[in-house]
């Protein structure tokens, strides 16, 4: 299995599989609007920039169930997105990342690297999962670990250049 086997809908509501980034690596996270990890997105757009020309998208996924931080429908949310942050990688329509409805790739991404002692869960909105261009997820990042941090990860993940 790889994360190009799964789907999501597009903020556009349009179905995406996620072979469309087939060979690259992706940096996959759970976004919301109103919370304190926020400002992220400047750090998580800053990323996909610099990147992406070398095989690197960010991936994002809007999510309401830690503190109702994202309670906007798709417009609402891809407006602040671009208004406040000028995001430019892709978006997809607000999904629930843990409990019996969460978004299968979740599920497979919590399983494969479970969090802190283990738990197979989200724990708070902005966590991260670096991807390898084979589709294998290699690395999971807490939501108070800041974007800029996360380039030497990212960087080995690349082909040289």
């Amino acid at each position: 299995m790889s994360v190009y086997e799964y789907c999501a809908r597009s903020i556009d509501g349009q179905d995406r599989s996620l072979a469309l980034w087939r060979g690259q690596a992706l940096l996959i996270v759970n976004v919301a609007s109103r919370c304190g990890f926020t400002p992220q997105y400047s750090g998580l757009e800053a990323l996909h920039r610099r990147f992406r020309a070398r095989g690197f998208a960010v991936l994002g996924f809007p999510c309401n169930q830690f503190g109702h931080q994202e309670p906007g429908d798709e417009a609402e949310i891809r407006r602040f997105c671009t208004t406040q942050y000028d995001v430019s990688f892709p978006l997809f329509a607000r999904i629930e990342v843990n409990g019996p409805n969460a978004l299968p790739l979740y599920r497979y991404l919590c399983k494969r690297l479970p969090g802190v002692l283990g738990l197979k869960s989200i724990k708070w909105n902005f966590t991260k999962f670096l991807v390898s261009p084979a589709g294998e997820p290699v690395q999971r990042f807490a939501p108070a670990e800041a974007p800029e941090r996360l380039a030497d990860a990212i960087r080995a993940q690349l082909p040289p250049g």
